[in-house]
């Protein structure tokens, strides 16, 4: 009858306008009694659903009903981008809000009977913020529900989980009705909804129906939750019990910080496994090695079984004191921690064979932890993680390895160290996640956009991947030049033929960790609490910037998918010869442009002719083409002076070697590597000097416009459709909240797209996505993350002490300063800008631990150009900052005080949430 969910044999409704509100409607003829299934959608013109409301309705017809009676059902459309859904999220379930059990369901009571003169009425409302002793009551303009005093409110019985309703005779004589939903706590304090009056209208015309079901929605709070947290890795971490950087243990005492202050989320930065290199490299956390183990550097030496031995302790504590630096030592500390991990494996290899809490890790962990460990024995045991470099097993093959498995070689016992590393760092994470959760404070993980070409997932998967392609981003607020960050690109084609399981498994697994239950040394089950994850450049399931594999810069990427520029396209707006004079000039539209007159401006004359001569051969005219071995922009970035060169030459090298990163990035058009017909602009094509070389007017003019169109038009709807299809596989896998950062070159469809799909966007006040130069967050939406810095950017401190002038407009224009801007960040000037944060609507105000310690005076101040966490201009930044202070010297009363009174002060939590208050001493 409604056609089994199939929109093109479901029933079309028709809309009108009633107030605000636009009403679709239908009628139809229904056999009872009757369960009806049954589901809205928006669908074009073609009937290809275009959204679906989120979640379904069911009708049950009762059998007493006459022939020929009228039922009325009035729904409310929900999708995805409704603010109470985040609170069906686990995040606030089973964290945030769990402070008391949620309400058990009531059993189903006896139903009205049907009577003449009387509607039975509905009442079906939703509310996923209740806690134990609180039910929903509803009241109205009619005897059953109590004439308007609220302590006569009928009561409505938990149904299914956030799902309250009641049934109740109401006479015809009583519509119009007018009602609200009230919540009743388990003193009998009662709150009624916000908002205007709800309205049951009565019929126009014919007869009155006998069976009214509303569906309400969501109860109407007055108050929108908001919440704060505070972003730190976990590597910047210090505790005393550190060794050479923050661990997963070291969570915990940042959780009761959290905890007493009211802060309740704590966002981290990717914590997987990211040896590839073998060396400092390897500190960069978005280059998973295998996107499902954990970094052993986080591992608490303290928490292995056996590491109370006294030889173990003294081993432990001298790494402590050697590594106790201002700033972590990658390489020293991931050896130290290594190597005592070893020591404790070695000498309870035999009993772990045995040990059923491991052996179920591992069997659960089977399909990625037996390969990553196998990765891990091939990497030492060849000496790089390049497996193209393997030989017979540079493809995974299981039964090809089985013979490394044998019980007694010593390839085995290596594997097993792998599995016991992660079996611990699991057991630690979940000790640290399950600790949040008693405190009610949610640990928000970072899923990374890539892995690196030479991980485990590119050895099981290669299929999934285009290995010969780079990924990055164009130039944007972060790099001038754009990025490249080595990742390969995905094959979104191969990944959608299995509904993309890597990915839902990748999610999954993050669920597993921070969600699931799992089974500690005891035998018991705890449940883990991250709940909300950040997407690493969320704009990659739109669409990523591909680098070819012999270009290095941002700046010579193209997107995919796109639709690139035919050549038959130019050629009908007259390019139609892409190697023909304009004017006098040569102008190769698909090759660096070079001449001696452009290498003499950047060099001088000397330099310039030696360079002309040692890395160009002459082409047309003036023309210059880079010599074949020098053609590659990836073999010009690592090229060190060839010999023979001139002193003159060698004293002059880097400005040279610019000058040849400049000139192979001077090009007007991107051939497709697979298809030369195929054509891509090259970013900002207009301000090249190949560009300002084209003396046909028609011919720029057109190039422009087609630059123009390529990056802000022409892709839109193949971006849209591309987010539509990735995004809700990672939505579905799992009840976590997402975030998504969205900042840099933003396609015009992504926050639509996140909007209606709950996804949470970033906002950071110094990169707005407007024309202004500075964001308000006043005017931030609800539903986003407000932040005044990230570990991608400066610290707020350091931001606001670099640039003088602009210092004083901030000071002026943002912070309603009055005179000169103070030349240094003062804690005042941090908690002003602190406060507008906490004061904007978004649901969540995220303040890096920089920012957080800045907002107090204290003893030991830090430079802050040395707070900065990562420099995305340089593309091998050593990501090594640690915290100045210990956890113990942050968790003061003056601090808490200061974070407290932002907090309560905004609302974004209540005097009764915290354990105490603090107060200025």
């Amino acid at each position: 009858m409604l056609g089994n969910l199939d929109v093109e044999r479901g029933h079309k409704l028709e809309c009108s306008h009633v107030g605000s509100t636009l009403v679709w409607q239908t009628s139809l003829r229904v056999a009872h009694p009757a369960d009806l299934l049954y589901k809205y959608a928006v669908v074009d013109a073609r009937l290809n659903v275009v959204k679906w409301e989120s979640g379904s309705h069911t009708l049950h017809l009762p059998a007493d009903l006459v022939n020929d009676a009228i039922v009325t059902v009035t729904d409310v459309w929900e999708d995805d981008s409704h603010p109470a859904h985040l609170f069906a999220r686990s995040a606030f379930r089973k964290a945030i809000l769990g402070d008391h059990q949620t309400p058990r369901l009531a059993a189903e009571g006896p139903r009205p009977s049907i009577c003449e003169g009387h509607a039975l009425v509905k009442f079906q409302v939703r509310d996923w913020q209740l806690k134990e002793g609180q039910q929903v009551c509803v009241t109205g303009g009619a005897p059953g529900l109590g004439s308007w005093q609220l302590p006569q409110s009928l009561s409505l019985r938990l149904t299914a989980p956030s799902c309250w309703e009641v049934e109740v005779s109401i006479p015809h004589t009583s519509f119009p009705l007018t009602y609200k939903y009230v919540i009743r706590g388990a003193d009998g304090t009662l709150l009624l909804e916000a908002g205007e009056n709800r309205m049951m209208p009565a019929p126009k015309e014919g007869p009155l129906p006998l069976l009214v079901v509303r569906n309400d929605s969501f109860f109407r709070h007055e108050r929108r939750w908001r919440g704060a947290g505070v972003a730190v890795p976990v590597f910047s971490l210090r505790t005393e019990a550190s060794v050479g950087c923050g661990d997963f243990a070291d969570l915990c005492p940042l959780l009761d910080f959290c905890r007493n202050t009211g802060l309740s989320v704590v966002q981290l930065l990717p914590v997987n496994d990211t040896s590839v290199k073998g060396d400092w490299r390897d500190s960069y956390p978005y280059s998973s090695l295998c996107v499902f183990a954990l970094h052993p550097l986080y591992l608490c030496l303290d928490r292995l079984p056996g590491a109370h031995a006294s030889a173990i302790q003294e081993e432990v504590a001298e790494a402590r004191r050697r590594l106790n630096l201002p700033d972590m030592d990658y390489e020293q500390t991931l050896a130290a921690k290594l190597a005592i991990a070893r020591k404790l494996f070695d000498a309870a290899f035999p009993q772990l064979l045995s040990d059923p809490a491991f052996l179920e890790f591992c069997a659960h962990h089977e399909e990625w932890l037996k390969p990553y460990s196998m990765f891990c024995y091939f990497q030492s045991f060849f000496g790089t993680a390049d497996h193209t470099q393997w030989g017979r097993y540079s493809a995974y093959d299981p039964r090809a390895t089985a013979k490394f498995w044998r019980p007694d070689s010593e390839s085995a016992r290596d594997m097993w160290f792998c599995s016991y590393l992660q079996y611990h760092l699991h057991c630690q994470l979940s000790a640290a996640s399950a600790y949040a959760r008693e405190r009610h404070v949610v640990l928000k993980g970072d899923l990374p956009i890539g892995v690196d070409k030479c991980s485990v997932d590119t050895w099981l998967y290669p299929n999934l991947f285009h290995m010969g392609t780079g990924t990055g981003s164009p130039p944007d607020w972060f790099n001038q030049d754009g990025q490249n960050w080595g990742f390969p690109t995905y094959n979104w084609e191969e990944m959608a033929k299995d509904d993309y399981s890597w990915w839902r498994r990748r999610l999954a697994q993050m669920a597993r960790y921070f969600q699931a239950c799992r089974r500690d040394l005891g035998g018991r089950k705890e449940e883990c609490s991250l709940r909300v994850f950040r997407v690493d450049h969320i704009i990659g399931f739109f669409r990523i910037w591909e680098i070819p594999g012999d270009c290095w810069s941002g700046m010579m990427g193209h997107f995919r998918p796109c639709i690139p520029i035919a050549r038959a396209e130019l050629e009908a707006k007259g390019i139609w010869d892409f190697h023909r004079h304009v004017g006098h000039k040569e102008v190769e539209l698909e090759e660096p442009y070079v001449t001696l007159a452009l290498l003499t401006a950047e060099l001088g004359d000397v330099l310039a002719a030696e360079a002309a001569s040692a890395f160009f051969e002459p082409s047309y005219g003036d023309r210059l083409r880079f010599r074949e071995e020098y053609a590659s922009e990836v073999v010009l970035r690592t090229l060190t002076v060839p010999e023979g060169m001139s002193g003159l030459a060698v004293s002059a090298w880097p400005r040279i070697h610019e000058t040849l990163l400049l000139m192979r990035r001077n090009v007007l058009l991107l051939r497709d590597p697979e298809d030369p017909q195929k054509l891509y602009p090259r970013f900002d094509l207009t301000k090249t000097t190949s560009f300002a070389a084209l003396d046909n007017v028609a011919w720029a003019e057109e190039l422009a416009w087609q630059h123009d169109d390529y990056f802000y038009r022409r892709q839109e709807e193949l971006w849209r459709a591309q987010g539509h299809r990735t995004l809700p596989a990672l939505l579905s896998s799992s009840d976590m909240l997402m975030c998504g950062e969205d900042l840099g070159f933003t396609p015009a469809c992504v926050r639509p797209i996140m909007e209606e799909l709950g996804i949470l966007a970033l906002r950071i006040q110094r990169m707005p996505s407007s024309q202004e130069e500075f964001g308000d967050p006043a005017d931030y939406p609800y539903m986003c993350v407000a932040s005044p810095s990230s570990h991608d950017t400066t610290t707020t401190r350091a931001w606001y002490e670099e640039d003088a002038p602009r210092r004083q407009r901030y000071y002026a224009q943002v912070l309603g300063g009055e005179g000169p801007a103070p030349a240094s960040c003062t804690p005042e000037i941090m908690r002003a800008i602190a406060q507008q944060h906490v004061d904007s609507p978004a649901v969540l105000a995220i303040f890096p631990i920089q920012d957080i310690i800045a907002l107090e005076t204290w003893d030991r101040v830090r430079p802050a150009s040395e707070e900065t966490i990562n420099a995305p201009s340089n593309p091998e930044h050593y990501w090594r900052y640690r915290m100045h202070l210990t956890l113990r010297e942050l968790d003061c009363p003056r601090l808490q005080a200061t974070v407290q009174g932002l907090l309560l002060s905004s609302g974004r939590c209540l005097a009764g949430d915290l354990p105490r208050l603090m107060v200025e001493e």
